[in-house]
């Protein structure tokens, strides 16, 4: 069961002028399971992106580079975005970025476009060839399905091992005039971002110049899916795309520093932060939500470090999964984050308000019941004050249940 997560209700998603999502059962890897979804935009939307790290990256993941880069100052711009899963086209040579560009191909058909107005998504399984012919096949009910409020059916149909679907809304005020911003994401392992197995789709109505999408994707990636982690790996496909469609009527976004970027920034890394958290709370066999921040760093790099490296371990996750107060892990993970000149003896530990160890040591007040009375809880702050600096950062992770090994071991069958 995810840790306090439940799905939005379909009718507290608000469309997005300038959006419809079609979905359609292609069969693409399970029958009578939505598994293909279209999503249109009309003409004039500014589109940004950021993509795996992997250098292992999937077809798809370099077909939508090239398409946007071909895009870049042109005035035709992107207009569809095809999204499958069941299938990764991941470690596919040659022949998957053939398919990758077939089902563009298939698609620009449809609806009269250059198949570089195309942006092609995939999820699943890796190493096996996408089946373009369902694809293709799928299509026309997935078009004629297209509607500005499939927000939740558009949810569904781009997940794979998640177990409730994942999007969120939220509408501000810039200029006098209503903006909507609705987003959607999946992923609930293969969660290590570099950018996780993860996709993410937002939208808003707002008037954003294109040069700003760019950066735009790069912050609200930086600020959410970008510190979270399952278990430490980071997928061949992650995605995450950010759209404008300019239809609220306020002057045009030209910087995010200005007051009305500020705000439309604010607005969109609170839902980017809720798709990214709704990923840990939902990750493989998940039953505890941890927050872990790191404070009195030097820099915010190492504080990413530390955290990253208590997150990740094992043994730390684990114990989460007991209850079980053996926090000499999360010291040790500490210890090992790479930091040269760490100085142990002005190191502090807290699980939620619970003094743990203090300069470096278990501290005179601790008992053990109170570390296990909060490990017991399903939502769990960890906090490790550094004594270097004035630095702080944030990382949000889960615990490592059984479930995520039975999870894995029988994920292809």
């Amino acid at each position: 069961m995810p840790v306090n997560l439940v799905a939005t209700p379909a009718a507290d998603l608000y469309p997005v002028p300038g959006v419809r999502w079609g979905i359609a059962e292609a069969g693409i890897r399970k029958a009578n399971r939505k598994d293909l979804a279209v999503l249109l935009l009309d003409e004039g939307a500014s589109v940004g992106a950021v993509f795996t790290q992997n250098r292992f990256c999937a077809a798809p993941v370099q077909i939508c580079r090239e398409h946007l880069a071909k895009n870049a100052g042109q005035s035709l711009g992107i207009r569809a975005m095809l999204i499958n899963t069941g299938n990764a086209n991941a470690g596919t040579g040659e022949d998957g970025l053939n398919r990758a560009q077939a089902s563009c191909i298939a698609l620009a058909r449809e609806l009269n476009l250059s198949p570089e107005q195309i942006l092609p998504f995939s999820t699943g399984v890796i190493m096996e060839p996408l089946p373009n012919e369902r694809i293709a096949a799928g299509l026309p009910a997935a078009l004629a399905d297209a509607r500005a409020d499939n927000w939740a059916n558009a949810a569904e149909a781009i997940m794979t091992t998640d177990t409730v679907a994942k999007a969120f809304s939220t509408r501000i005020t810039l200029g006098g005039a209503t903006v909507t911003i609705t987003g959607i994401s999946k992923g609930a392992g293969m969660i290590r971002p570099n950018m996780a197995t993860m996709l993410g789709f937002m939208a808003t109505d707002a008037c954003v110049s294109q040069p700003l999408m760019a950066q735009l994707a790069r912050e609200l990636a930086e600020g959410s899916f970008n510190r979270v982690t399952v278990d430490g790996d980071t997928s061949t496909n992650d995605s995450f795309v950010v759209v404008a469609t300019h239809q609220a009527k306020h002057p045009p976004v030209t910087s995010l520093d200005s007051p009305d970027g500020q705000a439309l920034r604010a607005a969109m890394l609170g839902i980017a932060q809720k798709l990214a958290q709704a990923i840990v709370r939902d990750g493989e066999g998940a039953t505890k939500f941890m927050t872990i921040r790191v404070e009195g760093g030097k820099t915010g790099e190492e504080c990413r470090q530390v955290a990253y490296a208590i997150a990740h371990s094992p043994l730390v996750k684990t114990a989460f999964f007991a209850s079980d107060p053996n926090l000499g892990r999360i010291l040790a993970a500490v210890g090992y984050a790479g930091i040269a000149d760490l100085d142990q003896t002005k190191i502090d530990l807290y699980l939620d308000d619970v003094l743990v160890a203090k300069n470096g040591g278990r501290h005179v007040d601790y008992i053990e019941a109170d570390g296990q009375r909060v490990m017991k809880q399903s939502e769990i702050t960890v906090r490790v004050l550094l004594g270097r600096g004035q630095t702080s950062d944030t990382v949000w992770t889960c615990d490592l249940s059984y479930d995520y090994v039975k999870i894995n071991a029988d994920y292809r069958s």
